[in-house]
């Protein structure tokens, strides 16, 4: 008895002990990121021992970076060498090293380095450059049609080239109409500055454009002859295009005599991928016509995508087929366009060339990876029990620096080290080590971690890991009162939310089922929920309750489809109908293919393929086929 009182009283002082040196660390990190050394001293004497320690020691060097020898930072370097803060510090020296072209330290440490931004590969390519070293100029090239702004260690990088003319003024417009795409006129007005004479952009004309497309281009009373005047009618048109496909049109149809062939192509193509994602039946003729240009535009990966969805809209394969033909090498390889091309080959009878497809896609754990499969006639299954870890693997990876310190990390809620700090300790984990860190994660009650790192895995896989099911009775209890299918909510919150109960969006959705605060206050009064507050939205059991009732309800408006329900989950049920056809009913996969949302496409087919799993997981008898689940969306009329 008095071993165990003891040990009590250990434990107690142990954890009290644990909370003050978290307190002063929290201290120590405020100090960093504030600029207060002093402070930060007089909390590091208190932290030699925490777990945290190598942190506290990166925030002192870093703070006298630019006044600390070499031989001190090297030293750093080396202590924690292969650590999260050794790379950080690295990255922090190398940024300082290339401002001032210290470049044999730079040439030294670069290659040690992992984390890459695009501010230090600008100072690499800045020293190959002076190397004369042309390897890296497709890499430079690429960079250059970035059409967001980009740090100013780019800057003498992209000069080089330019006054080498080995970026022309054509490079220079196409950067301007890229960035004017993206709606980015101070990277338009910036890359300007680089061409000469009469062919720059007219600043006035562009503000004005910016200000007021339609008046801009209603009140243009004079010829449409140099560049710049193209590129600004063109922008305009694509301000409008963004809101209103026939405003857009009719101003289309006012200039498009002046414009030359390939900027006729380049905004056909355009106004056929608005139309494509508005779902309008346009869309195919606007596409085609673009391409039937005596100078065809080269249209992007991302306007053929639309110009594919278009087609699968209205069931034209051999446009599908075209289409994806005509995309880069890189995005044919995408698990989706191999999916559609492959059905496409078998609607035109070539089984064999689309099974050659089918068969390595059927392989792979995606929405498109288990569509294949059952193209094939198979069924969804999952190895049974391909990797469990045994406790002495859990307890070695309990005690790894790494692990501890993002266990600590999220022990004082800082969830974006911690996120980072475990991120760099697994990236080069082997399938057991990933899933001997999950079971670690799952058992910590980090329920993200867990299924992100389970996720990684190659060959060896754990997917009650993959697809956990916490709170699983609590849940049970609801869902018993609105019928609801625990393997497709199951699906959903994972996807939602990877089961962190107190996590809140920047939109204002909060906690398990990321309800908005309106949603909430609204089902909480369908509910009669005495005293409702939203600080209650993050409690398990109150979210739960009121995120099942909210989902029945939305099934029960939209035909009791989940595929539907889903859709209107994420992005509202009047978008959800309006995504439908207007007079023929479509494949459920069609339907979730062309959601004009990037987000909410990808959110669909997320928790559809994870309600396949979930069932397995759960142990789920007679499930329906992922087709069977996507069904068939009838016409909105």
């Amino acid at each position: 008895m008095k071993n165990f009182v003891f040990a009590l009283i250990l434990l107690a002082c142990v954890g009290t002990s644990t909370a003050s040196q978290d307190s002063d660390f929290l201290i120590a990190r405020e100090a960093f990121q504030s600029g207060n050394a002093k402070r930060l001293d007089e909390s590091a004497a208190r932290l030699k021992r925490h777990v945290l320690w190598p942190y506290v020691d990166y925030y002192q060097q870093r703070m006298l970076l630019r006044t600390t020898d070499t031989a001190a930072i090297r030293h750093f370097l080396l202590r924690y060498d292969g650590d999260h803060v050794a790379d950080r510090l690295r990255s922090d020296w190398l940024k300082v090293l290339g401002k001032n072209q210290q470049w044999p330290l730079f040439e030294a440490e670069y290659p040690l380095l992992v984390n890459k931004d695009t501010e230090l590969q600008c100072y690499y390519y800045q020293r190959q450059l002076d190397h004369k070293d042309i390897s890296v100029l497709p890499d430079i090239r690429a960079l250059w049609l970035t059409p967001t702004s980009l740090p100013d260690s780019c800057t003498p990088v992209f000069q080089s080239l330019i006054y080498g003319g080995q970026l022309t003024a054509d490079d220079i417009w196409k950067r301007i109409r890229l960035a004017l795409e993206e709606g980015q006129t101070g990277v338009a007005t910036h890359v300007n500055r680089y061409l000469s004479g009469n062919e720059t952009l007219n600043s006035a004309d562009l503000n004005n454009a910016a200000k007021n497309p339609l008046r801009y281009l209603d009140t243009l009373n004079r010829a449409i002859r140099t560049r710049s005047d193209r590129e600004i009618v063109l922008f305009s048109l694509l301000r409008l295009l963004r809101n209103d496909t026939n405003q857009a049109y009719m101003q289309w149809s006012k200039v498009k005599n002046q414009l030359t062939a390939s900027d006729r192509s380049y905004f056909l193509a355009r106004l056929g991928y608005r139309a494509a994602m508005r779902h309008d039946s346009r869309a195919l003729d606007w596409f085609r016509e673009a391409q039937n240009t005596t100078q065809m535009y080269p249209p992007s990966d991302l306007v053929l995508g639309w110009q594919a969805r278009a087609a699968l809209r209205v069931g034209d394969w051999d446009e599908v087929l075209r289409t994806i033909n005509r995309m880069s090498m890189k995005e044919q390889q995408v698990d989706t366009w191999r999916y559609w091309k492959a059905r496409a080959l078998l609607v035109k009878g070539h089984t064999l060339d689309a099974n050659t497809m089918l068969i390595p896609l059927s392989n792979e754990h995606s929405f498109y990876g288990q569509l294949a499969r059952e193209e094939l006639g198979a069924i969804l299954t999952i190895a049974d029990k391909t990797y469990r870890v045994n406790n002495a693997e859990v307890a070695a990876m309990e005690r790894n620096p790494g692990i501890q310190r993002a266990l600590a990390f999220s022990r004082m809620n800082l969830r974006t080290e911690a996120m980072r700090e475990w991120s760099w300790t697994i990236r080069n984990f082997s399938d057991a080590e990933l899933l001997a860190a999950a079971e670690v994660a799952r058992r910590q009650g980090l329920y993200d971690r867990a299924i992100n790192t389970a996720n990684r895995t190659v060959t060896q896989h754990d997917f009650s890991l993959r697809f956990l099911s916490p709170h699983r009775e609590m849940l049970r209890k609801v869902l018993q009162q609105h019928e609801l299918d625990e393997a497709w909510v199951y699906g959903l919150i994972r996807q939602e939310s990877r089961f962190i109960a107190d996590i809140k969006s920047h939109a204002g959705a909060a906690g398990l089922m990321q309800l908005m605060p309106a949603t909430a206050e609204w089902v909480a009064k369908q509910l009669g929920i005495p005293n409702f507050r939203q600080s209650l939205v993050v409690d398990v059991n109150t979210n739960l309750r009121l995120g099942t009732y909210y989902l029945k309800h939305v099934l029960g408006t939209l035909d009791n489809q989940p595929l539907l329900a889903s859709a209107a989950y994420n992005a509202g049920p009047g978008r959800a109908r309006r995504w439908r056809d207007n007079t023929v009913p479509l494949e459920g996969a069609i339907y979730a293919e062309t959601i004009p949302f990037n987000e909410t496409r990808d959110y669909v087919k997320k928790v559809l393929k994870n309600s396949m799993y979930y069932a397995k997981v759960l142990d789920h008898r007679n499930e329906p086929t992922l087709k069977q689940r996507l069904g068939v969306v009838r016409a909105a009329k």
